[in-house]
């Protein structure tokens, strides 16, 4: 890494949609985060990931210089090569030939960018984002009711209702910040409740007052059967829906087939509990309904959402403090994108594809060929490339060959394309080795623009590192290849707060209130005042100079009637059914220490200590032959994974959930988007990504493995299963084979040559076999095989490449895979933030540590982020329930 700077920096993270405040305080040779006591997001609040952000800034893997076809060229070259075969391919086979595929990580300025290139000047709506797999059903929904995507709250209506209803998120994991105020909040006002709906019974449950455990799909259905049982019970606010909305007998009379018994029977519920959430529901005067990707990831997530939204509109829990139904997102920036027209069915700054916002975008940017028609989306585009509509593709900061459902047929189509670009920090990524062109972008902390978070706050993304290699932004990219497609004079930006004005100018253009989106009144910052802006809501305009907190506060929609739209909804469960031969569903989704396809947090030692390998989580009975630590076939009629086994009890019967993150440079089969069938939305183009049926099947072993070799870049070793746990100044591989090497030494000397080196072993016979291999006194590889997953103190190995062990008995003890002396090993690590396992965590609950306060009094777990804490609680809950009169001390 280069030299830093001395000052602090403050900034956004990186990562989910919450959009946290950090600050970057350089240590060394590195930085510290810490949270902004004064951004409204997170009030000084950081999760594991945030608290982690300085750990995942170096540069190795980092893509550093253009490259054609993988060898390294001038910018010139590249730039000159992108503009020449993209002018040759418009000119062959026009401009819906032409493709852009963006990112949520993309900053506001890049989107714009970009954005403008494709539709307003190539003149293709082939602008789409891997934002329409988190949440394009949301867009549409908000749209159909309010007239306008606009999210109604803040992060404060979490915290003042009477009720909050999570659903579709895991929340505790996915948004752990949102989570931290809630539990806060609740703490501080006993009497909230908080009803998680859900079908697995997640980490979010543990400050749940009800948990709903639906049928998957089903959800939909409840939100008809709630607002049913609200017209019933005279909960209805009439005054409201006769001023202020359409639709409501139309929406009522459709929702009254959703009775007590029906809805109960659809979603897989008891009658009573049902009856209690409507009670609770009902009684509750403030109700803020929290959303996320299972909702969003259907193939009818629009109707998901618009049911959600009826009950919001029927009851008048809306534009009010305490209330409403939020969308929360999944990326940084994925509001950003929406603003700018990132989604291939908007144009920009919210302006769709009507005759008089094609005619009012092309006057503001003085073109005449701004695009008369949607693009496709993420879905459609790739499947053009394949079909051979799409000649020519841009991708920009985001790894399709991993996210995108039926993703090995993306992989074949990007093939078949002419011409593929990628915009990326990372040379080596699955979808960059399909790439014609790669161009090295900049990565966050060397960036500098903006970003909106899930409540419309738009805060600064300010850079603290400077440009490495010959990395630049995406913004002068993407500029610099207009200019040589003949469009230097609307593309003529030196720095990205003159974009940043021109996307406040056009938010306000020929407006007059009529659009939700407007931060006209931030079109005339200058660079330093743009540079120092401070977290704002918009709509900021001549009305709203300070931006505004809450929207329909005045019961004003945008719909040209100014009323609200209630939406009949006929709720369907999935269109992908189990069979005989894959009976049961998978769900896909985040765990708690990593983020998207691993390009980032995967470099974070600490972050792959929680949950280090692929997984697939099932219920015990649905899979009885399977044993923790065995290796499974996850299945499905698209391709299959090698996951390791994770039976629980508290998952649902008949449904597995498997995490999204893991790609090729991390695992050997685990990219789960691979089995997804390409089912979407009709409305919104969103992928099924939450219903896939799936077969399990026990993968038998020969063997299995723990691998450490010194340096970080060694490739992994030739076996059908292999998964790499990052560590620092180690390459760590736990392995599987179903065949057993006939001399191991042989074997493993095969892997990576052990010549010259003195190799110390421990032939177990068919128990298995250990070996250290030494230079000079220092450790260069540790290998543990077994018949089952070997039991092995990492944090010792690791530990012994730095510090190697000194006398014979310490050496001895680390070929069996364990720390020399009295040094006690730590099991899976629990809290990442102070690398505290499970071991010491179960010891201290048997020597009297009964909370999870005391627990972090002894060993410091559960103070920092908070997101290990409900594991924590059932950690002293498992070891309370297993201890004696006798045994307590």
């Amino acid at each position: 890494m280069k030299s830093t700077p001395a000052a602090t920096t403050l900034t956004t993270c990186a990562y989910c949609g919450v959009g946290c405040g950090v600050s970057m305080q350089p240590q060394g040779d590195t930085f510290s985060a810490s949270g902004i006591k004064t951004h409204p997001a997170n009030l000084g609040r950081l999760c594991v990931k945030g608290s982690a952000l300085g750990e995942t800034l170096g540069l190795q893997g980092r893509l550093l210089q253009p490259e054609i076809d993988r060898q390294p060229v001038s910018w010139a070259q590249a730039l000159d090569a992108v503009a020449d075969r993209l002018r040759a391919i418009i000119s062959e086979y026009g401009p819906q030939s032409v493709a852009f595929y963006g990112s949520g990580q993309l900053l506001t300025e890049d989107y714009y960018v970009a954005n403008k290139l494709m539709k307003g000047f190539i003149g293709a709506g082939n602008m789409d984002t891997n934002s329409r797999l988190c949440m394009a059903s949301a867009v549409v929904g908000y749209k159909r009711a309010f007239g306008a995507d606009a999210v109604p709250c803040r992060y404060q209506d979490l915290e003042q209702a009477d009720c909050v209803l999570l659903i579709g998120s895991n929340t505790a994991w996915a948004h752990p910040v949102v989570y931290q105020r809630l539990a806060q909040a609740k703490k501080d006002r006993p009497e909230m409740r908080i009803i998680v709906i859900d079908p697995r019974q997640t980490a979010t449950c543990d400050i749940a007052d009800m948990h709903l455990a639906l049928r998957p799909g089903s959800d939909a259905a409840l939100f008809c059967g709630v607002l049913n049982a609200m017209a019933e019970c005279g909960r209805l606010d009439s005054d409201f829906l006769q001023l202020h909305t359409q639709g409501a007998a139309e929406t009522l009379r459709a929702a009254s087939e959703w009775t007590l018994a029906r809805t109960a029977e659809f979603c897989g519920l008891a009658e009573e509990q049902l009856r209690d959430f409507y009670r609770l529901v009902g009684g509750s005067e403030r109700l803020v309904t929290l959303y996320s990707m299972g909702i969003n990831q259907s193939s009818s997530g629009v109707d998901k959402c618009n049911a959600i939204i009826n009950l919001h509109l029927a009851t008048g829990q809306i534009g009010r403090e305490g209330c409403g139904p939020f969308s929360i997102t999944g990326q940084p920036n994925a509001m950003g994108g929406r603003e700018v027209g990132g989604l291939a069915n908007q144009l920009a700054c919210h302006m769709g594809f009507t005759p008089e916002d094609i005619s009012r975008v092309g006057r503001f940017w003085g073109s005449d060929s701004v695009s008369q028609s949607a693009g496709l989306n993420a879905v459609d585009l790739f499947r053009a490339g394949e079909e051979g509509r799409i000649k020519a593709v841009w991708i920009m900061g985001t790894n399709p060959l991993v996210s995108l459902p039926d993703a090995d047929r993306v992989r074949a189509g990007l093939a078949r394309c002419p011409l593929v670009i990628v915009s990326d920090i990372m040379r080596d990524t699955d979808t960059t080795r399909a790439a014609h062109i790669c161009l090295p972008a900049l990565g966050w902390g060397e960036k500098n623009g903006t970003v909106t978070n899930s409540e419309r706050c738009i805060s600064r993304q300010r850079a603290f590192l400077p440009a490495p290699g010959e990395a630049k932004p995406d913004w002068w990219i993407l500029s610099q290849v207009a200019q040589r497609l003949g469009f230097a004079d609307a593309f003529a930006w030196q720095h990205p707060a003159e974009i940043f004005r021109e996307h406040a100018a056009l938010s306000g253009f020929e407006n007059q209130g009529s659009r939700a989106f407007d931060i006209s009144g931030l079109a005339q910052l200058s660079n330093a005042e743009w540079d120092g802006l401070q977290p704002i809501q918009w709509p900021v305009n001549a009305s709203n100079p300070q931006g505004t907190a809450r929207l329909f506060t005045d019961k004003r929609f945008y719909h040209p009637d100014g009323k609200a739209r209630l939406i009949a909804v006929v709720p369907r469960l999935p269109l992908n059914a189990p069979s005989e031969a894959y009976p049961l569903v998978m769900n896909t989704g985040r765990v708690r220490d990593q983020w998207h396809t691993m390009t980032r947090t995967g470099k974070s030692a600490r972050l792959m200590q929680h949950l280090s390998e692929p997984f697939c989580q099932f219920h015990p009975d649905d899979a009885p032959q399977i044993r923790t630590g065995d290796l499974l076939r996850v299945s499905s009629s698209h391709g299959w994974l090698l996951l390791r086994a994770q039976p629980d009890p508290l998952q649902p019967r008949g449904s597995v959930f498997v995490p999204m993150h893991w790609n090729s440079n991390f695992s050997q089969q685990a990219r789960v988007d691979a089995l997804i069938e390409a089912h979407v939305d009709p409305l919104s183009g969103q992928p099924e990504s939450k219903h896939m049926p799936v077969s399990l099947r026990r993968w038998r072993a020969a063997w299995q493995a723990e691998l450490f070799v010194r340096g970080e870049n060694n490739v992994p070793p030739l076996t059908p299963y292999w998964s790499r746990i990052t560590q620092p100044g180690v390459s760590h591989f736990t392995l599987a084979d179903s065949s057993r090497p006939t001399d191991w030494l042989v074997w493993v000397n095969e892997q990576y040559p052990t010549a010259g080196l003195i190799c110390q072993t421990a032939d177990l016979g068919d128990d298995g076999f250990s070996l250290l291999a030494w230079c000079e006194g220092e450790l260069q590889l540790a290998f543990y095989a077994r018949r089952r997953a070997p039991a092995v103190d990492r944090q010792a190995v690791v530990a012994a490449f730095s510090a190697p062990p000194q006398t014979a008995s310490q050496r001895l003890a680390l070929l069996a895979g364990r720390a020399g002396g009295d040094k006690a090993p730590t099991g899976a690590i629990i809290c990442s933030c102070f690398s505290v396992g499970e071991i010491p965590i179960a010891d201290a609950v048997r020597q009297g540590c009964r909370s999870v306060q005391q627990l972090g009094d002894a060993l410091k777990c559960g103070t920092n982020c908070g997101s290990c804490i409900p594991e924590l609680k059932k950690i002293i809950a498992a070891q309370l329930s297993t201890l004696t009169a006798g045994e307590v001390k």
